[in-house]
């Protein structure tokens, strides 16, 4: 059975688990004051051109999401995302759980939009409804789309003449920077939001998340939050030694990874796309999401494994399929091999 049901099946890139390896005798401070953190903030800080802003390891994505509502919202502000969005869907009501509302717009490609974001702001109106404060974007979006360069400002313009927090989740932000259709560096992302996180997890580490706080007026106590929320791991040093093998300057082993997957997913969606199929999402990054016959489904599903995103009536269902930095051209040429068949088959 070939796997294509998320991109965090596997363990860690072999460089991450050699630098791992090399400093596992050493003694470390804790609590992300070791050398190994302040290296890969360093790194992270010379990447982005941008030496004011805070970075904090965190272990995972949704503890990452939670830790920031909490921390930038007063009890009575709630949350701006796309119905698709992870906060939304994916976190068991995280975020409901620190007491702060997640109000929703459809979406039909994942992302929102500064109509989409005025439209709540329109219908908000006073002290007897949540205030809306933060806006929450993930690049690339559940349903694996990008956001452009374009429609970053246009959605930074809208928070900023409303006084919104503009807040980007990049849980797979590797594959949404080096996909074909981005138009957007890390350095422009960390100009235009207020805080966002760089993803780890779903791309070639172990564990961990490096969350990214540009605006000055967000860093106070941040850390004292952490610990609270048990998002502060006394061996720190853990995932800081990832970040800083992932940031090596002159290497950037985070993009070549994502670079990879993203190349794995393009020749599956090439395949499918030959044989007439349609998508319910765009196919410009590692998450695919074609349109299939559900006889054909249960094909698939004898010799792959991969998830069901939703049914689209006529025998049809939207399955995904996500590749990783560890997805072999063996694995990419058996499932590209079983469209070519079905093609030929029809």
């Amino acid at each position: 059975m070939i796997s294509f049901m998320n991109d965090y099946s596997e363990g860690a890139h072999p460089k991450i688990l050699e630098l791992l390896l090399a400093s596992n005798l050493e003694q470390n401070k804790g609590y992300g004051e070791d050398v190994h953190c302040d290296r890969a903030r360093e790194y992270i800080r010379q990447h982005i051109k941008k030496e004011n802003v805070d970075i904090h390891f965190i272990p995972g994505g949704t503890q990452t999401n939670l830790l920031a509502v909490s921390a930038f919202l007063r009890p009575h502000q709630c949350v701006i995302a796309a119905d698709t969005g992870h906060v939304n869907v994916h976190e068991t009501g995280a975020i409901e759980a620190t007491g702060h509302k997640v109000v929703t717009m459809p979406s039909l490609d994942g992302k929102l939009t500064p109509e989409l974001i005025q439209k709540v702001l329109d219908s908000h109106d006073g002290e007897h409804m949540v205030q809306p404060k933060l806006v929450y974007i993930s690049n690339t979006t559940e349903l694996g789309t990008v956001y452009t360069r374009k429609e970053l400002e246009e959605i930074r313009r809208v928070c900023q003449e409303n006084k919104l927090l503009l807040f980007l989740d990049g849980a797979r932000l590797a594959s949404a920077l080096t996909c074909k259709a981005n138009d957007l560096s890390m350095e422009e992302i960390a100009r235009l939001v207020d805080v966002f996180y760089i993803g780890g997890t779903k791309n070639g580490a172990l564990l961990g998340e490096a969350l990214v706080i540009c605006k000055e007026e967000l860093k106070e106590d941040f850390r004292f939050l952490m610990k609270q929320r048990g998002a502060m791991p006394a061996k720190g040093f853990v995932v800081g030694i990832q970040f800083e093998a992932l940031f090596v300057p002159g290497e950037l082993l985070y993009y070549e990874l994502a670079k990879h997957a993203n190349h794995m997913a393009e020749q599956i969606g090439d395949a499918i796309a030959s044989c007439g199929f349609d998508f319910y999402a765009p196919a410009v990054s590692n998450q695919l999401f074609p349109i299939l016959p559900d006889v054909l489904i249960a094909e698939l599903e004898k010799s792959f494994s991969f998830s069901l995103q939703a049914k689209a009536g006529n025998g049809k269902s939207a399955v995904r399929f996500v590749t990783s930095w560890a997805t072999t051209q063996e694995q990419v040429d058996g499932l590209v091999q079983f469209f070519r068949l079905y093609s030929k088959a029809h």
